[in-house]
């Protein structure tokens, strides 16, 4: 069997494929972002779904994309650790930008960029992946993310910056005091996701003149930063992959024609495609 992975730093979506490439299985993990999960959690949090553990001993293959394994030290990480588990499987570590990739890939080359919980993107011409630009996390980076417009969303609540309704409505909805907010943004293991979970509030409310001001400041961010520094960009699609470029799609469009890009598809969760990518062209 071989399993195919696509871990974000909230959550991970596994396909397991049969001998015949038929998929026999398909669950959810917990994210395996090595930048904040201790690799000591790995393996427990990996045993605690009984469907891999029911198929661990007959995996031989697993193709593994993770955030935070853009750099070689968090490859060997995950390696190590999902193979303390799948002890019979070859497995190989790629960074998400590449299954992004793979999974945006419509036969002709393109800006490939992911946004979910974070935020990042590459150039794709079918076979070279160019990832011009670094990874800079939460902290100075993670530009149009969900991380990114929780921390807006906070940051403007505690500072009494959001009108008076928002204000209202978010204090009658978390009842967020400012210990817990720092505690879980600077005492947990995964304030990224902590951060990004706010986003639920401003979903409901997209339509908001507030928040649609608020989240196109975000998307023109993750333009100017992530995406124009390619000189591809002016030509190239630019393809999407992850649920806040689904779920403000309309406002990262509108953003996008503001600044004469041309965005393509987006996809909210692109493991079927990665897995029709990988039967076409890997296995």
């Amino acid at each position: 069997m071989i399993a195919i992975v696509d871990s974000g730093s909230t959550k991970s979506d596994w396909v397991i494929l049969d001998e015949f490439k038929n998929v026999f299985l398909k669950t959810e993990t917990i994210g395996f972002n090595p930048n904040f999960i201790s690799r000591e959690l790995i393996v427990p949090e990996i045993e605690k779904n009984t469907s891999l553990a029911s198929v661990k001993n007959s995996i031989t293959k697993i193709y593994f994309y993770g955030s935070g394994c853009g750099v070689k030290q968090n490859c060997d990480t995950i390696e190590q650790e999902v193979g303390k588990v799948f002890f019979n499987a070859k497995i190989s570590v790629r960074e998400d930008l590449a299954a992004a990739a793979f999974a945006a890939y419509n036969g002709k080359p393109a800006i490939v960029c992911i946004m979910g919980t974070g935020s990042n993107s590459c150039y794709f011409d079918g076979e070279n992946l160019k990832i011009k630009l670094p990874s800079l996390g939460i902290l100075i980076g993670d530009e149009g993310s969900g991380s990114a417009i929780g921390k807006q969303l906070v940051r403007r609540f505690f500072m009494q910056k959001l009108p008076q309704d928002l204000h209202e409505e978010f204090e009658n909805t978390y009842h967020l005091t400012i210990d817990e907010a720092l505690k879980n943004m600077y005492h947990s293991t995964r304030p990224n996701a902590f951060l990004a979970d706010f986003n639920k509030f401003v979903v409901e409310r997209k339509d908001h003149p507030y928040f649609i001001q608020m989240v196109s400041e975000e998307m023109k961010n993750f333009f100017e930063y992530q995406v124009i520094p390619y000189e591809e960009s002016k030509e190239s699609e630019i393809n999407f992959i992850g649920s806040i470029a689904y779920y403000y799609e309309n406002i990262l469009r509108s953003v996008a024609s503001e600044l004469n890009l041309n965005v393509g598809h987006v996809v909210q969760k692109p493991i079927e495609s990665l897995v029709n990518y990988h039967i076409k062209y890997i296995l």
